[in-house]
């Protein structure tokens, strides 16, 4: 997902069928909210501790961990979170197992896209984050998490602690994800210079940060020979 600043309510939609996964982001985006897909649980797993959701659409069958596996998880790290489950009609047993693990509210497939948005709007409503616009300062790309008010960083769940200028520059990163910035671009917001010497500066600070962030992890901060630096999602390969 763009690491744009998620001033939008952020909800996870979570099904094996592309085609689906493809309405509902629409239907989400249309209603003013940010979407994030996954095709399966383990996926959605991650995916959810990396950009911490208002709201998630699941739905009951998919091909690696069962829906209500996946919903009991996530309902464990995040006792208030709504969940909508995705249904077959003929899936009783789905619907009951999910109500009784904590689902909020279900729909039977086929479902029109409206009844979904509606559904998850009263969720949202009534756990009081419908209208929210308080996290505009959160920038997400991937399991990478920065929140600008309180200054802290997350990859994949896990706290990242940084300096003021690493801070500073995963911030200028997240804030134009895939473009490549030049050393002087890079000097001239985090440091509000453009001094000799200034590109080696610039490399220390690249290095520093690459053994905070990705270190151990599917790299995110690439090198662009002869042009510059660039953060993009570890499953990006451009």
């Amino acid at each position: 997902m763009p690491g744009t600043r998620s001033g939008h309510v952020r909800v996870l939609i979570v099904d094996d069928e592309d085609s689906l996964t493809e309405l509902l982001s629409v239907a989400v985006t249309e209603a003013g909210w940010r979407p994030y897909l996954a095709g399966d649980g383990r996926t959605a797993l991650k995916t959810a501790r990396g950009c911490a959701p208002h709201a998630v659409v699941l739905d009951g069958m998919l091909p690696d961990l069962d829906g209500v596996q996946v919903l009991k998880r996530l309902r464990s790290e995040n006792p208030k979170l709504p969940m909508l489950m995705l249904t077959a009609r003929d899936a009783l047993e789905h619907r009951i197992d999910g109500l009784a693990a904590g689902a909020d509210d279900y729909v039977t497939k086929p479902f029109a896209l409206e009844e979904v948005v509606l559904r998850l709007r009263g969720l949202l409503r009534r756990a009081g984050v419908e209208d929210t616009r308080a996290d505009d300062t959160v920038l997400v790309l991937g399991d990478l998490v920065l929140t600008e008010e309180t200054r802290e960083v997350h990859r994949d769940g896990t706290s990242i602690q940084l300096t003021a200028k690493e801070f500073d520059l995963l911030s200028l990163f997240l804030s134009h994800p895939r473009q490549v910035l030049s050393k002087a671009q890079i000097l001239e917001y985090v440091w509000s210079s453009s001094f000799d010497g200034g590109g080696n500066l610039v490399e220390v600070y690249i290095s520093s940060l690459r053994r905070k962030i990705d270190k151990g992890r599917a790299p995110m901060i690439r090198t662009v020979r002869g042009v510059g630096y660039a953060i993009r999602p570890p499953e990006d390969g451009r």
